[in-house]
Formats: C-alpha cells, structure tokens, sequence
C-alpha cells in the first residue's frame, strides 16, 4: 500500500486553515494568481494579448457570453504567437564524458490558441504549440545530450528514437465553467503557483492534466485546489508521471526528465519498494491583498507517498512618503516533509549520487526546509526597482521541486541554476530600468555557496545575467540573455561546470 494517501476534503481544509502561496515573479515583484476571467465584448485600445516580463501571457481581450451554441463557436477568438528561440552553450572545461561539449539550439515555431466564447458559464480552450529546428543551428542526431538550455525547443527523446527534430503538442485542452465566483478548468491548462509553472520562456510551455478551482471567498482573498494525474514537460510531445524518473526501460528521457527531478525516485526503484509508478499531485493555495499593501499567501502541495509541502511567503509595501519610491521586503519559508519519497530514494540525492557529506538522518527522509528573503526598492512610476536577495537551504535533504515552480524563483535564482541543494546559501543582487518606454534591462549577480563537503553537488559559482527587452511595437518583442558563470573549483576536487550563455528571442503577438 502507498502510504500517505490524501483525501481531497483533507486538502481543501488544510486550505481553508491558510495552507497556500505563490511565487514571486522573474520581474514583477509578485505573479498573481489564477484570475476569474471577465469576457470583454468591446473592442479595446490594448493588444487582444500582452507579454509579462516572466514571459506569460495576460488577456486583455476575451470572448463574450452567448446564447445558443452555434454562437459559443463562431464568435470565439484565435490568439496567435509566432516565435524564434537561439541558444548558444560555450563550456570552459569541455568535456563530452561529462556531456560537457559546446551546443547551440534553434527552435522557430509557434502557437495557435482558441477560445470558445461563453455559454452558460460554460466555455473551452485549445492550445497547439510547435517548434521546427533548422539543421545548420542545433546539433547532429546523437549529440542531441550535449544540449543544455536549448533543449526545451525540440524533444531529445524523439531524436533519439528515430523521429527527427520538431516538436509538436496540444500544451491547453480544457473545459471551463465561470461566474464571478469560481472558476472551474478540467483538462489540460497552465497553473502559475509556487509549485508549479508554466515556465514558458522557450517554445513550449510546462502544463499539467487536471482539475483546477478556483474561488474568491473575500474581498481581495481567493482560494484554489488542483488536482494533477500528469504533467508534460516542455520538450514533451505526450505527458507522462508527475514524479517518476525513467520508464520501465530504463529510458530517462521517455518519463519527467525535469533538470530539477529526484533521480533517485526511478521507475524501478518505485517497484523495488513495492510502491506505485503512477502518482498524483494535489495543491492548495490561498492568497489574500484584504490588508492594504500586503500581499500574503500559504500553500500546500501533496504528492502521496512521496512528499508534502508547506510554504508561507508575505510581500509589503512602504511608501517612501510622496516621493514615488516604495521599499517592500519579502519572504518565503519553504518546509518540505518525507511522505515516503525518501525510503525509496534511500541513500541518494538530487541527482541520483551517494549522499556522501550529507547530515546523519537524510538517509531514507527527505525532511527539509528553505528560507529566501528580498528587499525591493521600486521606482517612480514603474521604472524599474532594485533588489536583494537571500536563500539558505537546511543541512538536510534537498528540495525536491520538479514542475517548474523554482523553490528560490524571484529570490535568488539566476537562470539555468538550481541552488536548493542541502546546506546552500545564495546570495543576489539586481537591478531593472526601463530606460525609455520600448527599452528595458536587468543585470543581476548572484553568489552561490555550495556545500563543499558534498562531492555529489556542484561547486560554488559566481554568476552574473544581463537581459534586455526592446518592444518593436505592442506586438512584437526582441529579448536577448547574456549569462557568464564563474565556478569556483578550489581544492574540493569537483568539476568545473564555468560557461558563457547567450540566448535571442523574438515574440509576435496576434
């Protein structure tokens, strides 16, 4: 029997006691929640879509109510986005034992997205999403391993396999029912949360098979509950186990192979535990702005027989009098408690490796936590804001965080990192301008202090990102990342994994 099997009515009142949040954004200090969406029947000034700084997408324009069938489809809306992707991986210290080799990717494609408009409430949408790989920018068949933040624009697994680059997938199917109350999706959806991200920053984003609610109990306050059987990552054309690493083949790219997965919770060793394969994942959340200028919420997320989560994350405001400026620290305490995973991942780590250095007691337990704190200093008129920030990992387990929502995300992580290994502190500081209204940038630097006692876990690095946006028109965006990470081997006798990454990205909107 798998143990710490959960009720829903369990879920939904650990919620209703305050068991939820969500993360912070990649440049909006806070990413909201899921929203109860308005129909708006009249045209508007603003694009029918707009483009967030994390890269997800807000609906400005939305199909209406209707009375009868015929009209539910007819007067529907297709949203278009066309898109270009180029990644270049430049290893100081190549070496192809260690799949360290110099890569670059190309991924060119799209997505087309439908809307129904509303009939009694009830509504569906539809989401294709593709992404072609022109052969003279993206690496031979067979070398397709090698690839590092390219990766998520075409499928390695389908490479491997015979079938060639490109990549093609419904990422949104879902039924919906909505009134001013709740918000129903049954199917295939997007769930921004602190657990769970759609992480669309390549061309495909990460989305989950289920059942989502949402409610709005108060002013200012809402609730949520999901229920996920499946995920499907970003360069995955079919979904597939929500935890499990490797199939029954052994094959690691044919299950979640998340780059934040527990590869020690594996297909066979599931069955030698005697547990289930096939997992489920269930999420609360409970988000509040009733108290002017703060933004509080808790979260809960279960998947029985391997792990629980609790997170508590609170963001304020203070004006710096009439000056424009405002200060709003932040914080997010993040506890992870072994609801099984840690017997069957028994004595190894994130990454699948002998938790050699690890505090006595992580043999068989995946009992962990992490603190993150911040400081923003927003200016005037949304130009830009400041930041500080701080994550410290216990000396336990690791965080185990494989859908996308980074444990350190809008704190402390820079990108392509993963710094919630056991006994980590990061430190990071940033700053974001918008120079002129079409122009934007950030330039962060973050100091990651690994646990040099730990063999099985990367050596401490220096990194520093510079990101820029500039905004052709209200449709079309060019963003380009330049990212240069310093390891710092010394005498610990690690690898050193220093690289220059450069990305472009061009979004059209339609």
């Amino acid at each position: 029997m798998k143990r710490g099997t959960i009720q829903l009515g369990l879920a939904t009142a650990a919620i209703l006691m305050g068991t939820v949040a969500n993360a912070g954004g990649d440049i909006a200090p806070v990413e909201s929640t899921l929203e109860v969406q308005k129909p708006e029947s009249t045209p508007s000034m603003k694009p029918k879509r707009q483009m967030k700084g994390n890269m997800t997408l807000k609906y400005n324009v939305l199909p209406g109510n209707v009375d009868n069938m015929s009209d539910m489809f007819s007067q529907g809306i297709f949203y278009g986005r066309l898109r270009s992707n180029t990644f270049y991986w430049d290893w100081q210290d190549e070496n192809e034992a260690k799949k360290r080799k110099t890569n670059k990717a190309w991924g060119l494609g799209g997505s087309l997205i439908y809307k129904s408009a509303i009939l009694n409430g009830m509504s569906f949408t539809l989401g294709y999403y593709g992404s072609m790989n022109p052969d003279f920018f993206r690496m031979d068949a067979g070398d397709e391993k090698f690839v590092k933040a390219g990766k998520d624009t075409f499928s390695r697994y389908k490479v491997k396999t015979g079938g060639g680059y490109g990549i093609h997938t419904l990422a949104q199917g879902f039924l919906e029912y909505q009134n001013e109350m709740i918000d129903l999706r049954v199917g295939r959806q997007l769930f921004e949360s602190v657990f769970t991200k759609s992480n669309d920053t390549k061309m495909i984003p990460n989305s989950f098979d289920g059942a989502t609610l949402a409610l709005k109990v108060a002013p200012k306050t809402k609730v949520r509950l999901a229920y996920f059987t499946a995920q499907k990552l970003r360069d995955h054309e079919n979904s597939h186990d929500v935890v499990t690493f490797k199939n029954a083949a052994g094959e690691s790219w044919a299950n979640n192979d998340d780059s934040a997965i527990h590869k020690g919770l594996n297909y066979n060793a599931f069955v030698a535990a005697g547990e289930d394969t096939d997992h489920k994942l269930y999420l609360a959340d409970f988000r509040t702005k009733y108290v002017q200028n703060l933004d509080f919420t808790l979260s809960y997320l279960q998947v029985p027989g391997v792990v629980k989560d609790f997170v508590a994350e609170a963001h304020y405001k203070i004006p710096l009098g009439d000056s424009g400026w405002a200060v709003r620290p932040g914080v997010r305490y993040f506890l992870q408690k072994d609801d099984g995973g840690g017997a069957v991942a028994g004595d190894t780590n994130l990454k699948g490796k002998a938790l050699e250095g690890y505090a006595s007691g992580v043999n068989g337990s995946m009992d962990t936590s992490l603190i993150n704190a911040r400081l923003d200093l927003k200016m005037p008129n949304k130009k830009g804001f400041f930041r500080f920030g701080y994550s410290k990992i216990e000396d336990k387990a690791d965080i185990f965080a494989p859908w996308r929502g980074f444990p350190t995300g809008g704190f402390t992580r820079a990108m392509a990192q993963y710094n919630w290994y056991a006994n980590t502190t990061t430190y990071m500081a940033r700053a974001v301008y918008k120079f002129t209204p079409k122009f934007k940038a950030s330039v962060r630097y973050a100091i990651q202090d690994f646990d040099d006692n730990k063999p099985g876990v990367q050596a401490d690095s220096n990194i520093v990102h510079l990101d820029t946006w500039y905004n052709f028109s209200k449709n079309f965006q060019m963003k380009t990342r330049i990212g240069i990470v310093n390891a710092d081997v010394g005498n610990t006798g690690k690898q050193d994994v220093s690289y220059n990454e450069y990305r472009l990205e061009f979004n059209y909107l339609f």
